[in-house]
C-alpha cells in the first residue's frame, strides 16, 4: 500500500472479493508486528462491564487497533457485575499493573474514560512499536461516526435498544460491524439491520455464533431414526440472574455526574433517570432489553435453527408468572407490559418444511424446566440448563449448547458412540475465535463469517416474537410472509418502536 487512502480502499473492499488470509506475524517483520496497512482500525462503542471484559481480549490481537471509545457514561459509577473484583483482576492482569483501579476504592470498572485509559495504557506498555497516538473518546456514537473518518469498523457493546440504531448508522458509512446479542430488540429493526448488511456488503459478525455448539451428532441420530420422528425441541436456562423489576420506579434520583441520560435512552421514549434501568439490569425491561431468550437463546439455539431450518412460526404461546400487590388491603395483579416476568415458558410452533415434519420449540426460563423424562431414571433430575430433542420413539438429552448429547435411557447408548464432530477452524491466539478471525478476513475482502448478520434472521425473528408474546400475555398467530400478527392487532405495535427525534433509523 502506497498511501493511507489506498489502504482504506482495500480494507473497505466488498465481501464478495477474492478470499484473503491474514499473513502470519512472523512473515511481517517480527513476532508482534503487523504493518499498519494490515490493521483494522476499530471504534469500541459501549464500555460498561461486559464491554471492558471483552475489550481486554481484543487488545493483544495485532491485526486490530482500537482507535476510539464511546459511551454516554464518563466515569466508573454505579456499575454492577457478576463479582466485585473479577473484572478488576482481569484488567490488572492484562495491563500488567496490579495496582490499577478505575476510580474510588470498591468501584466496578466502567465508563469511557476508563476504557480510554485501558487502551492507552496497554498499547503504551505492550505495543509501543505501533507508535499509537492515543484513543479518542466520545459520549455520542453519532459524533464518533461523523468525526472519525479514518475508521474501518466498530464493535457494539451497548444495551440492547441501541444495537440496531448504531449498527445501521455504521454500515451506512461502510464500516464493518461486530455486535453483541441481540441484533435488535424489535423485529422490524432487526430485519432492517440484516437487510442493510446485505445491501452494503460490509463485514458483519454477530458474536453469539462463537458460543454455539455443533448439531451434527444430534442430526445424525435423528436422520438415523434413533428417536423416531422429531416432534419437540426443549431448551431451558437459569436466566434471569439479574433483578426483574415488576413495577415502574416512582422516585427520581439525580443523574450521576458524567452520565448523559438522554444519550443512553437513545431512540426510546423520554422518562426520568433511574438506576434500575441501566447497566446490567437493562435486560429485564422490554424497552431496553430482550429478556432471557435474547440473552442466552442466541448461544444455544442458533445452531438448532440452522440445522432444522426453522423460520416463520405459525403461533407463539406464552406461559408466565405474574406479580401481585396489596392496594388498600385488596390483592391486585399488576398489569405488566413494561418488564419481563420472573419466570416463563414460550412455545413456538414451526410448520413442516420439506421432509421435516412440524416441530414445537419450547423455551423455559426463571428456573422452570421441562418435566423430568422417565427415561432419565429414578433419582435423576434435569440440569439447571440444558436441551432435549423429543421424538415419537425416544429422546436426546444434551447440555445447553448441544454439548455432550446422549440418547436416553442410557441403555440406548449401548454399542453406540456419538457421531464425530468436525472441528471449527483452529489456530491463532486464544483471543482470536474462529468467528472473529473470519470477520477480520472479511474486512479485508474475504468471505463473510458464518456468524454474519445475514445468517441470523430466523433466530432474531424468534427472540423478538418471544418478547411480544410475554409482553401481551397472549397467544400470537404469526403471518411470516406478511410480517404481522393476525389475531391480536394491537400487538403489532411491538414489532417496531417510535423513534425519538435524532435517533431515527438512517434510510438507504
Amino acid at each position: 500500500m502506497n498511501s493511507e487512502s489506498n489502504r482504506r480502499k482495500f480494507i473497505g473492499a466488498a465481501a464478495g472479493a477474492a478470499a484473503f488470509t491474514i499473513v502470519p506475524r512472523h512473515v511481517l517483520g517480527g513476532p508482534n508486528e503487523v504493518p499498519p496497512s494490515d490493521k483494522v482500525t476499530l471504534a469500541y462503542i459501549g464500555t460498561g462491564t461486559q464491554g471492558l471484559r471483552e475489550m481486554v481480549n481484543l487488545l493483544p490481537i495485532p491485526e486490530i487497533q482500537i482507535v476510539s471509545v464511546c459511551d454516554p457514561n464518563r466515569y466508573a459509577s454505579g456499575y454492577a457485575d457478576w463479582s466485585k473484583e473479577g473484572l478488576l483482576r482481569q484488567i490488572r492482569n492484562a495491563l500488567g499493573k496490579p495496582d490499577w483501579r478505575p476510580g474510588p476504592e470498591g468501584a466496578i470498572p466502567g465508563g469511557r474514560e476508563v476504557g480510554k485509559d485501558i487502551v492507552d495504557t496497554y498499547y503504551a506498555n505492550q505495543r509501543s512499536a505501533d507508535k499509537f497516538r492515543g484513543v479518542t473518546a466520545y459520549a455520542d456514537f453519532r459524533e464518533l461516526l461523523e468525526k472519525e473518518k479514518d475508521l474501518d469498523a466498530v464493535k457494539i457493546m451497548t444495551p440492547d435498544h441501541l444495537h440496531g440504531v448504531i449498527s445501521i448508522a455504521a454500515m451506512r458509512r461502510r464500516k464493518h460491524v461486530i455486535v453483541h446479542k441481540p441484533i435488535a430488540n424489535r423485529l422490524k429493526e432487526a430485519q432492517t439491520v440484516i437487510e442493510t448488511a446485505r445491501r452494503t456488503g460490509v463485514a458483519t459478525h454477530f458474536m453469539p455464533w462463537d458460543a454455539n455448539g455443533n448439531m451434527e451428532p444430534v442430526m445424525a441420530w435423528i436422520k438415523d431414526g434413533a428417536i423416531g420422528t422429531l416432534r419437540e425441541v426443549h431448551n431451558w436456562t437459569n436466566r434471569p440472574v439479574w433483578p426483574q423489576y415488576p413495577t415502574v420506579p416512582t422516585d427520581t434520583p439525580a443523574v450521576p455526574e458524567g452520565f448523559d441520560w438522554d444519550l443512553w435512552l437513545g431512540p426510546e421514549a423520554a422518562r426520568p433517570y433511574h438506576p434500575t434501568y441501566t447497566h446490567m439490569v437493562f435486560r429485564g425491561w422490554y424497552d431496553f432489553g430482550g429478556g432471557s431468550m435474547a440473552d442466552m437463546g442466541h448461544y444455544s439455539l442458533w445452531t438448532v435453527f440452522n440445522a432444522l431450518e426453522l423460520s416463520g412460526p405459525t403461533s407463539i404461546d406464552p406461559m408466565l408468572s405474574h406479580h401481585c400487590v396489596l392496594r388498600d388491603g385488596v390483592s391486585s395483579t399488576v398489569k405488566n407490559d413494561f418488564s419481563f416476568p420472573a419466570a416463563g415458558i414460550v412455545r413456538f410452533k414451526y410448520p413442516a418444511r420439506g421432509p421435516r415434519p412440524a416441530i414445537d420449540l419450547i423455551w423455559y426460563e426463571g428456573g422452570v424446566k421441562p418435566p423430568t423424562p422417565e427415561e432419565l431414571g429414578d433419582g435423576k433430575d434435569l440440569p439447571a440448563e440444558g436441551m432435549m430433542f423429543v421424538g415419537d420413539k425416544g429422546k436426546i438429552l444434551s447440555g445447553f449448547h448441544v454439548d455432550g448429547p446422549r440418547l436416553i435411557p442410557d441403555s440406548l447408548m449401548a454399542g453406540r458412540e456419538a457421531p464425530p464432530v468436525r472441528a471449527r477452524r483452529e489456530g491463532g491466539p486464544p483471543q482470536l475465535s474462529p468467528g472473529l478471525r473470519q470477520w477480520l478476513e472479511a474486512c479485508k475482502g474475504g468471505q463473510q463469517s458464518p456468524g454474519a448478520f445475514t445468517n441470523a434472521g430466523p433466530i432474531s425473528e424468534a427472540v423478538n416474537l418471544y418478547a411480544i408474546a410475554l409482553r401481551t400475555g397472549k397467544r400470537l398467530q404469526w403471518d411470516a410472509a406478511a410480517g404481522r400478527i393476525t389475531n391480536l392487532a394491537e400487538a403489532n405495535r411491538y414489532l417496531a418502536r417510535d423513534y425519538r427525534k435524532g435517533f431515527e433509523l438512517e434510510s438507504a
